[in-house]
C-alpha cells in the first residue's frame, strides 16, 4: 500500500515544477476524488446521483474550455523554466517574447526596434531571473493609472512576459484606493485624463506630499526634454512616449527593488 502512495507522492512533487504540472494535478485530484464517490453511489438517493452525473460529464468538458483559453492567452505562462531541458531556452523564449510585443507597441508610431535596442532589451530581459524568489510581492508588482488601458495591451504583455505583475487604475482617486491596498515596484501613469490634462502631475504630486516615493513613470504622447524635466521637478523618475524606454526603466527601478 506504500510503494503507490510513495509514487504517487513522487509524481505529484514532479507535477508541482510548473503551472501545467499543477492544473493537471488538480484535475487528477478532482476526477479522483469524484470517482470515488461513484464506489457508494448506490446508498444515493436518484436526486443525490443527477449532480455526481452532471458533474462527471461536464468537468471535461469545462476544463477543456478553460484550457483553450489559457493556452490561447497565457501560453507564455504555462511553462516555468524546469519545464525546459536547457533553461537557457526558456531564457530565449522570454527575450523573442517580450521584443517581438516592444515591438509591436513601436510600430503603432509606424517606428522600428534598431539592433542596438533589441540587445538592450534582450539583456534587461535575462536581469529578470525567472527562478528568483522574492519575499515581498511588491518587488516584481506594477501600478498602471490610465483611463484607456487598452491603448497599452503589447506593453502591458510585455511586462507581464518577463514575470511582473500589473494592477490597472483608470484615474488617480483609483490609484490611491489601489496603493492603500498594496505596495508597489513602480507606477506608470499617463498624463491627461478625464479629470484634466495634467492629471498625471496631480498624482504625483499627491503621492509626494503623502511620502510616496514609490518610482513614477509617464507614458504620454509627447518625448519633449522639457517634459521629461518637468518630471523630475515633480519628484518623477522619467516621461517617454516610446515604448522600449518605458520598459527598460520600469524593469530597472524593479530590479532596484529587488535589491533593496
Amino acid at each position: 500500500m506504500n510503494d503507490p502512495i510513495r509514487s504517487f507522492g513522487e509524481i505529484a512533487k514532479s507535477l508541482t515544477s510548473g503551472p501545467l504540472g499543477i492544473i493537471a494535478l488538480f484535475i487528477v485530484l478532482v476526477y479522483g476524488f469524484a470517482a470515488l464517490v461513484t464506489i457508494n453511489t448506490e446508498a444515493f438517493t436518484a436526486i443525490e446521483r443527477l449532480p455526481l452525473i452532471y458533474f462527471l460529464i461536464l468537468f471535461p468538458v469545462i476544463v477543456l474550455g478553460v484550457f483553450t483559453w489559457l493556452v490561447s492567452k497565457y501560453s507564455d505562462n504555462l511553462f516555468g523554466p524546469g519545464d525546459f531541458k536547457d533553461e537557457g531556452h526558456f531564457m530565449e523564449l522570454k527575450k523573442m517574447r517580450t521584443i517581438s510585443l516592444l515591438g509591436a507597441a513601436t510600430a503603432k508610431d509606424e517606428k522600428s526596434i534598431a539592433d542596438e535596442e533589441i540587445r538592450k532589451i534582450a539583456d534587461l530581459v535575462e536581469s529578470v531571473d525567472p527562478r528568483e524568489k522574492h519575499s515581498a510581492k511588491e518587488k516584481s508588482h506594477i501600478l498602471w493609472v490610465d483611463d484607456r488601458p487598452e491603448n497599452n495591451t503589447y506593453e502591458w504583455q510585455a511586462f507581464e512576459a518577463v514575470g511582473l505583475q500589473l494592477t490597472s487604475a483608470f484615474s488617480t482617486d483609483a490609484a490611491f484606493e489601489k496603493l492603500s491596498q498594496s505596495r508597489y515596484a513602480a507606477i506608470i501613469s499617463d498624463m491627461e485624463r478625464p479629470e484634466g490634462p495634467r492629471e498625471g502631475y496631480v498624482l504625483l504630486d499627491r503621492l509626494r506630499e503623502e511620502g510616496d516615493h514609490t518610482p513614477l513613470f509617464f507614458y504620454t504622447s509627447s518625448n519633449a526634454p522639457e517634459h521629461k524635466q518637468e518630471t523630475l521637478e515633480h519628484g518623477g523618475q522619467g516621461s517617454t512616449n516610446d515604448p522600449q524606454e518605458l520598459f527598460e526603466m520600469v524593469i530597472k527601478a524593479c530590479i532596484e527593488s529587488r535589491a533593496r
